[in-house]
């Protein structure tokens, strides 16, 4: 599958800027956003479950805490660690149940980040979300940010509500459907435009609390 890269990022920047002047603004203003990508695999998942509904600066946090306990984040490491220990971190009980969950079933075979990084936007998708503990924003911020596919948009998150509301001059911050509707003139660069409002807002607001 296509995955962005400095250069394709760029050329998806010069693109949205021709076709949509708010955004063409506020790049002006603060340039082209960063790349922002993850490795994929079940550490970067994991980094995304902690941010859940929580500041990156606590979700990092905790993640630096697992990480130093056990060594390299890996599902056997927290197997090992188990449920109690992870809540011992700092994990919240459900995120806990989540992050070990998800350890087990990669380790029997039960869920393939492989085979998921190797299909389409639409499928990939769909197996995140038959997993316990992933949600469609977490599902699609793995699909940007790990997978960096460059036609997703992230329902639900914070930062973009926000950044939306801004960029089209609104009183209220737009609901996930209107998002969409917006969003869909930046078909095929969703991602790319996702990535410009979060530089947009953190410049101009700060760092966001993510949620799910």
């Amino acid at each position: 599958m296509r995955r962005l890269t400095h250069k394709t990022l760029l050329l998806g920047v010069s693109e949205l800027c021709f076709v949509d002047r708010d955004l063409a603004r506020i790049v002006s203003r603060h340039g082209p956003p960063p790349l922002w990508a993850r490795r994929p695999g079940y550490a970067s998942l994991v980094r995304v479950i902690l941010e859940q509904q929580v500041s990156l600066a606590s979700a990092a946090a905790v993640y630096d805490r697992l990480r130093s306990a056990a060594g390299h984040v890996t599902p056997q490491a927290v197997i090992r660690i188990g449920e109690s220990g992870l809540r011992q971190l700092g994990f919240t009980r459900q995120k806990a149940g989540y992050t070990h969950d998800i350890a087990k079933s990669i380790a029997s075979g039960g869920l393939d980040l492989s085979a998921i990084a190797r299909a389409d936007d639409a499928v990939a998708r769909t197996m995140l979300l038959k997993v316990r503990g992933i949600g469609p924003w977490t599902a699609d911020i793995y699909r940007l940010m790990m997978l960096r596919r460059p036609d997703v948009w992230p329902d639900g998150d914070l930062a973009l509500a926000e950044a939306v509301r801004r960029l089209r001059r609104l009183k209220s911050r737009p609901s996930t459907e209107r998002q969409r509707q917006i969003a869909s003139a930046w078909t095929p660069w969703r991602a790319v435009a996702a990535r410009i409002l979060w530089h947009f807002y953190l410049a101009e607001v700060g760092a966001p609390q993510r949620t799910d």
